[in-house]
């Protein structure tokens, strides 16, 4: 009896080892450099969690309040990962003298190897201040990025 309570203890164990796995992209190019992650549950639709990130705009001014920005949980308004594309779309807004600047980091890739995904990132960037139309059109900067998933 001991050794089937030890089996099945072992084995439920080993089960939550499995339940969560982890995403990640970076880029380091002219346009910026950026590094981001989250823990992915396996199940109940596979909710991301701890999503975190680091992102530098290299063409904005040392100092500019949009240059360098920090994102958290909040940040990541869509995912999707699947065996062929893992796709993130990443959201911060600033309130700035009661103007509202952003940063949306979109990210499309497919799979080029299990676990290995590559493809492009577009960062759109709306600076209020520079908005001398007011049409409200972000710059858009576009490059290449490398993601993994496990």
């Amino acid at each position: 009896m001991r050794t089937i309570i030890c089996v099945a203890m072992l084995l439920s164990s080993a089960g939550a080892a499995v339940a969560s796995g982890g995403i990640w992209c970076s880029t380091d190019d002219a346009a910026a450099i950026f590094e981001v992650e989250a823990g992915v549950t396996r199940g109940m639709g596979g909710p991301t969690f701890n999503f975190r990130g680091d992102l530098e705009i290299k063409a904005r001014p040392v100092g500019d309040h949009l240059r360098k920005t920090v994102f958290e949980d909040s940040n990541l308004t869509q995912y999707w990962l699947d065996g062929k594309e893992l796709r993130l779309n990443i959201y911060r807004e600033y309130e700035v003298a009661n103007a509202f600047n952003s940063v949306e980091l979109t990210i499309l890739t497919k799979a080029s190897d299990e676990g290995v995904y590559d493809g492009q990132y577009t960062l759109a960037i709306y600076d209020n201040a520079a908005d001398t139309d007011k049409d409200g059109k972000p710059v858009e900067l576009i490059g290449k990025v490398s993601c993994g998933a496990e």
